[in-house]
């Protein structure tokens, strides 16, 4: 890099072979005015020179001496001293001091990269090894094209990387950059900006200028670095640029901006100490670790123009540093403060040293090397005498051969590239107790260490351009996505400019700055923040809420209910009523309806438990129809028919139902299943059917037989009143199918555990119906009106009959075959009519009513058929409201008890 105005850069090492001791002699071709760092370095190498020549260990017998050249700060100049040197043309008239090879075997220097890449390109054909303490330029690491360039300040890359760590570190995304127009400013941001990107780190702005430019072209960057909202500024520019740009500042006042630096001017005091506390305070950056060498700064306050009697150069240094024209005996250099004398945070001396010493061992590696054991072909050495430079090349090349320790206790080496390893000091700018600013170590990089651990940094120790310890500044162009979101890149900005929007549902983002949701697995479901995949609610329908509750208190009061008819219809088991309707499939039917009402509960043999509650209803509804259709004498129809058979039906109705279930238990069986489709965020729990064929198998059976049961009931609906459960098993099964024709369309459109509970509300309801309708009537005559559960009143029965066209006839029978018959007349034909009554006397109590073999009848019509017995003139019915009352003869020979049976009615 390119410091100040006149820059003793190039360094010729020459050596004499002689056992006296040749001082040194500093031979400077100065064209430029003085910089006083670059006096203290060339000063500092006539130092490691000096040292070298009194350390009988390094290059025995051996005396160094050197030659001085300026470049000026110009690659044109540095270019011309170079070639002169590999010419021959550089020779002075002390070189007859001097014995050794007449050519030049090796080159410290240049101090900018710029130089160093003129002269490493010159002096690269002739295998010439230059060791650089200032150049940084990534491009010098190339070897194809830089074959013998070799530095002791680490390149570029790792500065730029370690600039680019301290940026990820403290979260800045959005920051600017300038650079200075030359070798060092462009290669060194093109290696920042491309680590940068790869960390997810924008570039909002990036300007470029050098010294050579306009004012009004250093305004303009200002400007730029105004008018954008990142206050981060990544600055890689050379001394001399970055203090006309820091002037520029001062000029404008701009305060605020968080400036990181490059080793070339984090050290460097660039404008007065009172602006710097007010422009620079917080500025960070790395720097080349400074070392102490021991006796240097004693070496650098010796210097006076009596040592060197005739040296412009020296003269001319006392003479500035002393503002007066002639030398005064009676002053000193410790009298001075400038850049010479203070060594305080200086690695650029310490690379100088270090560069020295890296080429003195180079030599002595090839002057001692022992015959036999040598790194050339067939293990030969070097000639000590006449030795080439691409010789010492090859011994400063090899890295295990040139490894050394220097006296501070540093390692020294080259990789293959030439360069050594990189580490830096981390400098802050503060304000110190008197209001000054100056420099403050708060970390160091170290590049050979692991990645995650190559940057330390102490987060405390630092002072922010705000002037606070705690508050980091912020740039970012975007604020960071919370957990839950993700960034969506805007529209033809860069990737640090994004908006957060929020995840889809069931996915989730769990890190800041998320690109991508991820989707939640099938069993889990994201939170509110959805930031976290959590277990997904599992709905079923509990006996712990209310709902459940509710189902099951009804389920428990219809079970009581039925177990109380039961009861009610043991204790009077031996009453007309109970006798009359079949206690066996009474007693049957009430343990149906018991497990329909425990299957709402626990869903076991629920197809079973009302086929068997259906199949006696159905046999109860054929046995009305036999006792009451069975009209002809004689009829054996009900004999068939007796309980035996009874039993039976129930057994081989329920069977079928039980050989349903049993396949279906054995080819695919229902079981519980998750069910994740209906709610995204809700688990339902619900039985799947396994296979839907013995599903609609099993309901389609239950239906068929309600079906059958409904038909021959409503058919049966007319028979006499008093004695006909048609009319209750009617409305009961009507209800049954009701509710279950509703329960299709509702189970299907209720969600979750409403599902269950529509069915379970079904089994409910169906099964009160069955039971209230059945039951519930003949409790209430046990019950309530006892007086009416005696034979006499169930011998009265009221009759409605319809012949097409339809003729309601009210008939009104008495218990006993003396009593008038009344019969009420509310439309008839215009045709006559006939009525056939038959008197069926009445059998023991443990016998059906309609079992007698003997069957007399009394026909009140010609028109109808007539049995063997006496008959009475049959009245003739008139189209008329006005009942009839038609009386037997008081000779008829019936039986003393019975009922009259209505046998048939016709028209004429």
């Amino acid at each position: 890099m390119s410091h100040g105005l006149c820059q003793i850069t190039l360094l010729k090492l020459t050596y004499n072979i002689q056992d006296s001791d040749i001082p040194a002699t500093l031979m400077v071709d100065f064209s430029c005015s003085l910089d006083f760092r670059a006096f203290r370095l060339v000063n500092t190498m006539m130092f490691a020179i000096e040292e070298i020549n009194q350390n009988p260990a390094l290059l025995p017998d051996i005396t160094l001496g050197y030659k001085i050249y300026d470049d000026c700060g110009s690659s044109n100049i540095a270019t011309k001293v170079a070639l002169s040197l590999v010419n021959g043309q550089g020779a002075t008239e002390d070189d007859h001091n001097c014995e050794g090879p007449p050519n030049v075997p090796a080159l410290v220097g240049g101090d900018g990269s710029s130089e160093s890449i003129a002269v490493a390109r010159s002096i690269g054909p002739f295998r010439i090894p230059m060791v650089s303490y200032f150049s940084t330029c990534v491009c010098l690491s190339d070897r194809n094209e830089y074959p013998t360039f070799y530095r002791t300040i680490p390149s570029d890359y790792h500065q730029s990387k370690a600039l680019a760590q301290i940026i990820k570190k403290f979260g800045w995304t959005w920051i600017g950059t300038i650079r200075s127009n030359d070798d060092y400013g462009n290669f060194g941001m093109q290696a920042f900006v491309d680590i940068a990107q790869e960390l997810g780190i924008c570039i909002a702005f990036s300007e470029s200028f050098s010294r050579t430019d306009s004012n009004e072209k250093i305004r303009k960057t200002v400007n730029i670095i105004k008018s954008f909202t990142a206050k981060v500024v990544v600055a890689f520019a050379a001394p001399r640029e970055m203090q006309l740009l820091l002037k520029e500042v001062i000029r404008q006042n701009l305060t605020g901006i968080q400036w990181v630096g490059t080793e070339a001017w984090i050290t460097a005091q660039l404008i007065a100490p009172n602006e710097s506390a007010r422009f620079l305070i917080g500025a960070i950056g790395p720097a080349i670790p400074s070392a102490e060498v021991k006796g240097l700064q004693e070496f650098l306050l010796k210097i006076h123009p009596s040592k060197f009697p005739g040296n412009s150069l020296v003269k001319e240094f006392w003479e500035t540093a002393f503002q007066c024209r002639f030398w005064s005996g009676n002053t000193n250099v410790t009298e001075i403060h400038n850049g010479y004398s203070d060594v305080t945070m200086d690695g650029i001396s310490y690379n100088v040293y270090k560069a020295v010493y890296a080429l003195a061992h180079a030599l002595h590696n090839l002057l001692l090397c022992e015959r036999g054991k040598g790194p050339f072909m067939n293990n030969t050495c070097a000639h000590t005498s006449n030795f080439q430079p691409w010789q010492v090349r090859k011994h400063s090349y090899i890295k295990h051969i040139l490894n050394f320790t220097s006296k501070s206790g540093d390692r020294i080496y080259f990789d293959e590239n030439g360069d050594p390893v990189a580490k830096y000091d981390l400098i802050n700018w503060q304000k110190n107790l008197k209001g000054v600013a100056e420099t403050r170590v708060i970390g160091f990089y170290d590049g050979s260490a692991s990645p995650t651990r190559e940057l330390t940094v102490n987060e405390e120790a630092i002072v922010w351009s705000n002037g606070q310890t705690e508050v980091i500044p912020r740039a970012v162009c975007s604020e960071s996505c919370i957990p839950g979101t993700r960034k969506v890149s805007r529209k033809s900005q860069p990737v640090c400019c994004f908006d957060c929007t929020e995840c889809a549902e069931g996915e989730i983002s769990n890190i800041t700055d998320s690109t991508d949701c991820i989707k939640c697995p099938e069993q889990y479901w994201p939170n509110q923040q959805r930031d976290r995949c959590l277990p997904k609610e599992i709905e079923f329908l509990s006996f712990t809420e209310m709902l459940g509750g509710v189902l099951l208190t009804l389920a428990l009061v219809g079970v009581s209910t039925t177990i109380s008819i039961a009861f009610v219809f043991f204790t009077h088991r031996d009453t007309p009523i109970v006798k009359a309707n079949n206690s066996e499939l009474s007693y049957l039917l009430l343990f149906a309806l018991t497990l329909c009402f425990l299957c709402s509960v626990t869903f076991i043999a629920f197809a079973i438990a009302f086929v068997l509650c259906i199949s006696c209803i159905l046999i109860k509804t054929i046995l009305v129809i036999l006792a009451f259709k069975a009209t002809l004498p004689n009829n054996n129809m009900a004999k068939l028919f007796g309980p035996a058979q009874q039993r039976w039906s129930v057994f081989l109705l329920t069977s079928v139902q039980c050989l349903i279930c049993t396949l279906w238990l054995t080819i695919s069986h229902p079981f519980p299943m998750r069910n994740t489709e209906y709610y995204r965020e809700i688990i339902i729990l619900e039985c799947d059917l396994g296979s839907v064929s013995a599903f609609y198998s099993m309901a389609g059976y239950i239906a068929f037989l309600a079906g059958v049961s409904f038909v021959l009931a409503f058919l049966a609906r007319k028979l006499p009143d008093n004695f006909n459960e048609a009319q209750c098993i009617t409305f009961s099964m009507l209800i049954f199918c009701a509710v279950w024709i509703t329960f299709i369309p509702v189970y299907i459109s209720s969600p979750g555990k409403y599902t269950v509970a529509v069915e379970v509300f079904a089994i409910l309801a169906s099964s009160f119906g069955l039971l209230f309708c059945i039951f519930v009537p003949k409790c209430y005559i046990i019950l309530i009106k006892p007086e009416m559960n005696t034979k006499k009143h169930l011998m009265a029965w009221h009759w409605y009959c319809c012949l097409p066209p339809p003729c309601p006839i009210h008939i009104s029978a008495p218990s006993t075959p003396h009593t008038p018959l009344r019969l009420y007349q509310s439309y008839f034909p215009t045709s006559l009519l006939t009525l056939s009554l038959s008197w069926i006397p009445s059998l023991p109590p443990s016998a059906p009513a309609w079992a007698s073999p003997v069957r007399p009848t009394v026909a009140l019509s010609d028109g109808c058929p007539k049995a063997n017995t006496p008959t009475s003139p049959s009245p003739t019915l008139h189209p008329s409201p006005t009942p009839i009352t038609p009386k037997l003869p008081p000779s008829s020979p019936l039986m003393p008890s019975g009922r009259w049976f209505y046998t048939s009615l016709c028209h004429q």
